[in-house]
């Protein structure tokens, strides 16, 4: 496999979701062969304690807390590396807003990598304002990882409608499925909504189409194994359903058809909140 020198970059807070994060963040430099970077932004306003009537705020507690939030987040970046491959680790403490310090980290990282829930600066719900803005706005895929998602084995499922904004995550799914010697699961949805085609001719249009747009990655790729799961069904329930047992649910950051708005719509927001794996919102450069 080819090594990556673009970061894995990891939101860290100390919480058992962020964790989490490291954890899973840590085995995918190993796979990738790139380095870590552990971010954690303080995010306090110092000088709005007085002014609400709290005690003043402690600057220097906050990063006090920070470094020995990111000395535990190494120590434990590096035991879940280990059993992969060693790699290198790098802590960042910021007096800066979670997103967009990780934001402006996704400029030249590979991914970015945050839990479900955080504390302090991050508590604000990552599946609100932290996760939804940086699958909106990051430069870079991002990973969001719940907080038991200790599952190693199961496919890796990708979401495409098959159109040429879904390539990214269709690339991305059989990368990792590649590294983690995992199948793929392509999975499609399509409806009725075109009434000049009976059922069965919707159902064969869409697994042609499907089977067109995996082609090219069958052949760079094949040692993984692939299924295709192609149904009349709503996409966010098709896709839950399927990542049932999934240790990983992609899904691209545009899409059409049956899967309009797939990581800044409905279907996107019900995946993250409903997801028991992680999920990998496949956002290209920008």
């Amino acid at each position: 496999m080819s090594t990556d020198s673009a970061p894995v970059v990891v939101g860290a807070d100390g919480s058992r979701s962020a964790i989490g994060a490291v954890r899973w963040a840590a085995a995918d430099a190993a796979r990738h062969d790139s380095p870590l970077q552990i971010v954690y932004a303080i995010g306090v306003p110092i000088d709005v304690g007085p002014t609400l009537g709290y005690a003043p705020i402690d600057a220097e507690s906050y990063r006090k807390a920070g470094q020995e939030a990111l000395a535990e987040a190494r120590e434990i970046a590096a035991a879940a590396a280990a059993p992969i491959a060693p790699i290198e680790i790098e802590t960042v403490v910021r007096e800066a807003a979670p997103v967009p310090l990780l934001r402006e980290r996704s400029t030249t990282a590979r991914i970015v990598v945050v839990g479900t829930r955080g504390l302090g600066a991050l508590r604000r719900g990552l599946l609100g304002s932290v996760s939804t803005s940086l699958a909106r706005h990051a430069h870079c895929p991002v990973a969001v990882i719940p907080e038991f998602a200790e599952r190693a084995d199961g496919p890796v499922v990708v979401g495409t409608d098959c159109s040429p904004s879904s390539v990214h995550a269709i690339a991305v799914a059989f990368d990792q499925a590649a590294r983690r010697g995992a199948e793929l699961v392509a999975v499609t949805a399509w409806s009725e909504f075109y009434r000049y085609l009976s059922r069965a001719e919707l159902a064969a249009e869409a697994e042609s189409k499907l089977s067109d747009a995996l082609s090219p990655w069958c052949a760079r790729y094949p040692e993984v194994a692939v299924r295709h799961v192609v149904a009349e069904e709503r996409p966010a329930r098709l896709l839950l359903g399927t990542a049932d047992d999934a240790q990983l649910l992609v899904v691209g950051s545009h899409g059409h058809g049956g899967f309009v708005g797939m990581t800044l719509g409905s279907v996107s927001q019900a995946v993250l909140h409903a997801a028991e794996c992680p999920v990998i919102i496949a956002r290209s450069a920008s």
